[in-house]
Protein backbone atom coordinates (compact mmCIF):
# COMPACT_ATOMS: atom_id res chain seq x y z
CA UNK A 1 0.00 0.00 0.00
CA UNK A 2 1.17 3.68 -0.78
CA UNK A 3 0.36 6.76 1.62
CA UNK A 4 -0.32 10.09 -0.09
CA UNK A 5 -0.21 12.70 2.38
CA UNK A 6 -1.41 16.62 1.74
CA UNK A 7 -0.46 19.35 4.11
CA UNK A 8 -4.15 20.36 3.40
CA UNK A 9 -6.95 19.68 1.20
CA UNK A 10 -6.07 22.69 -1.24
CA UNK A 11 -3.22 20.09 -2.22
CA UNK A 12 -5.35 17.67 -3.89
CA UNK A 13 -5.84 19.15 -7.16
CA UNK A 14 -1.82 18.68 -7.48
CA UNK A 15 -1.95 15.27 -5.33
CA UNK A 16 -4.24 13.40 -7.15
CA UNK A 17 -2.08 12.78 -10.41
CA UNK A 18 -0.28 10.68 -7.94
CA UNK A 19 -3.50 8.89 -6.77
CA UNK A 20 -4.73 8.51 -10.42
CA UNK A 21 -1.42 6.88 -11.76
CA UNK A 22 -1.56 4.19 -8.18
CA UNK A 23 -5.21 3.58 -9.19
CA UNK A 24 -4.00 2.59 -13.07
CA UNK A 25 -1.52 0.32 -11.89
CA UNK A 26 -4.24 -1.37 -9.51
CA UNK A 27 -2.38 -0.54 -6.34
CA UNK A 28 -3.91 0.09 -2.76
CA UNK A 29 -3.41 3.45 -1.51
CA UNK A 30 -4.57 5.86 1.15
CA UNK A 31 -5.25 9.68 1.36
CA UNK A 32 -5.09 11.99 4.15
CA UNK A 33 -4.58 15.46 4.73
CA UNK A 34 -1.74 16.04 7.51
CA UNK A 35 -0.09 19.42 8.68
CA UNK A 36 3.15 19.22 9.99
CA UNK A 37 2.47 22.30 11.62
CA UNK A 38 -0.87 22.47 12.47
CA UNK A 39 -1.40 18.57 13.62
CA UNK A 40 2.29 17.74 14.25
CA UNK A 41 1.46 14.87 16.61
CA UNK A 42 -0.64 13.24 14.27
CA UNK A 43 2.16 13.26 12.03
CA UNK A 44 4.35 11.57 14.29
CA UNK A 45 2.17 8.90 15.19
CA UNK A 46 1.15 8.04 11.19
CA UNK A 47 4.71 8.01 10.32
CA UNK A 48 5.66 5.79 12.97
CA UNK A 49 2.65 3.41 12.51
CA UNK A 50 2.75 3.42 8.68
CA UNK A 51 4.84 0.46 8.40
CA UNK A 52 2.44 -1.49 11.08
CA UNK A 53 -0.58 -0.82 8.93
CA UNK A 54 1.32 -1.89 5.61
CA UNK A 55 2.15 0.80 4.12
CA UNK A 56 5.47 0.71 1.60
CA UNK A 57 5.60 3.79 -0.07
CA UNK A 58 4.63 7.17 1.10
CA UNK A 59 3.99 10.19 -1.06
CA UNK A 60 3.85 13.89 0.28
CA UNK A 61 3.27 16.95 -0.91
CA UNK A 62 3.60 20.25 1.06
CA UNK A 63 3.99 23.98 0.02
CA UNK A 64 5.62 26.68 1.30
CA UNK A 65 8.26 25.78 4.21
CA UNK A 66 7.16 22.30 2.63
CA UNK A 67 8.27 20.41 6.38
CA UNK A 68 5.79 17.35 5.86
CA UNK A 69 8.14 14.95 3.91
CA UNK A 70 10.93 15.61 5.77
CA UNK A 71 9.11 15.10 9.11
CA UNK A 72 7.54 12.14 8.09
CA UNK A 73 10.57 10.54 6.75
CA UNK A 74 12.82 11.91 10.68
CA UNK A 75 9.68 9.11 12.07
CA UNK A 76 9.76 6.03 9.38
CA UNK A 77 12.24 3.71 8.00
CA UNK A 78 9.65 3.75 5.03
CA UNK A 79 10.80 5.47 1.58
CA UNK A 80 9.03 8.83 1.45
CA UNK A 81 8.84 10.64 -2.07
CA UNK A 82 8.47 14.82 -1.67
CA UNK A 83 5.98 16.48 -4.08
CA UNK A 84 6.86 20.10 -3.52
CA UNK A 85 3.31 22.37 -4.27
CA UNK A 86 3.45 25.80 -6.26
CA UNK A 87 1.37 27.72 -3.42
CA UNK A 88 3.67 30.45 -3.10
CA UNK A 89 7.23 31.50 -4.99
CA UNK A 90 6.49 29.54 -7.94
CA UNK A 91 7.19 26.05 -5.55
CA UNK A 92 10.64 26.70 -5.48
CA UNK A 93 10.51 27.31 -1.25
CA UNK A 94 9.03 23.68 -0.87
CA UNK A 95 11.32 22.45 -3.45
CA UNK A 96 14.64 23.68 -1.80
CA UNK A 97 12.94 22.92 1.78
CA UNK A 98 12.30 19.09 0.76
CA UNK A 99 15.77 18.72 -0.95
CA UNK A 100 17.62 20.13 1.49
CA UNK A 101 17.23 17.37 3.95
CA UNK A 102 19.93 16.66 6.61
CA UNK A 103 22.19 13.81 6.22
CA UNK A 104 20.37 10.61 7.50
CA UNK A 105 17.08 11.66 6.61
CA UNK A 106 16.44 11.05 3.08
CA UNK A 107 13.28 12.41 0.89
CA UNK A 108 13.36 11.44 -2.50
CA UNK A 109 11.80 14.92 -4.43
CA UNK A 110 10.22 14.90 -7.61
CA UNK A 111 9.49 18.30 -9.50
CA UNK A 112 7.12 21.22 -8.97
CA UNK A 113 3.72 20.05 -8.62
CA UNK A 114 4.50 16.95 -10.21
CA UNK A 115 2.57 14.31 -8.20
CA UNK A 116 2.32 11.87 -11.66
CA UNK A 117 6.30 11.60 -11.20
CA UNK A 118 5.73 10.91 -7.82
CA UNK A 119 3.16 7.85 -8.38
CA UNK A 120 5.15 5.99 -11.31
CA UNK A 121 8.33 6.26 -8.35
CA UNK A 122 6.03 4.66 -5.93
CA UNK A 123 4.79 2.13 -8.59
CA UNK A 124 8.75 1.27 -9.76
CA UNK A 125 9.24 0.54 -5.89
CA UNK A 126 6.26 -1.47 -5.61
CA UNK A 127 7.19 -3.15 -8.35
CA UNK A 128 10.22 -4.39 -7.39
CA UNK A 129 8.73 -7.05 -4.94
CA UNK A 130 5.12 -7.21 -6.84
CA UNK A 131 5.65 -8.84 -10.07
CA UNK A 132 2.07 -7.52 -11.66
CA UNK A 133 3.04 -4.23 -10.82
CA UNK A 134 6.19 -4.46 -12.36
CA UNK A 135 4.53 -5.88 -15.73
CA UNK A 136 2.48 -2.95 -15.67
CA UNK A 137 5.13 -0.37 -15.54
CA UNK A 138 6.80 -2.28 -18.29
CA UNK A 139 4.00 -2.34 -20.29
CA UNK A 140 3.46 1.49 -19.55
CA UNK A 141 7.45 2.65 -20.41
CA UNK A 142 6.81 0.96 -23.49
CA UNK A 143 3.77 3.15 -23.68
CA UNK A 144 5.54 5.91 -23.76
CA UNK A 145 8.20 5.16 -26.68
CA UNK A 146 4.93 4.29 -28.72
CA UNK A 147 3.93 7.66 -28.49
CA UNK A 148 7.31 9.29 -29.36
CA UNK A 149 7.47 6.60 -32.67
CA UNK A 150 3.59 7.79 -33.71
CA UNK A 151 4.31 11.69 -32.95
CA UNK A 152 7.31 11.19 -35.28
CA UNK A 153 5.37 9.94 -38.10
CA UNK A 154 2.66 12.23 -38.29
CA UNK A 155 5.56 15.12 -37.97
CA UNK A 156 6.86 13.21 -41.01
CA UNK A 157 3.62 13.88 -42.92
CA UNK A 158 3.74 17.71 -41.87
CA UNK A 159 5.60 19.14 -45.17
CA UNK A 160 7.22 22.53 -45.78
CA UNK A 161 8.94 24.22 -48.38
CA UNK A 162 12.41 23.84 -46.52
CA UNK A 163 12.00 21.06 -44.13
CA UNK A 164 14.44 18.04 -45.29
CA UNK A 165 12.99 15.36 -43.00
Amino acid sequence: MVSIIMGSTSDLPVMEKAAKILDDFAIDFEMVALSAHRTPSEVEDFARNAQSRGVQVIIAGAGMAAALPGVIAANTTIPVIGVPISSSLMGMDALLAIVQMPPGIPVATVGIDAAQNAGLLAAQIISLSDTDVAAKFADYKQSLKSKIVKANSQMAEIKYTHKVN
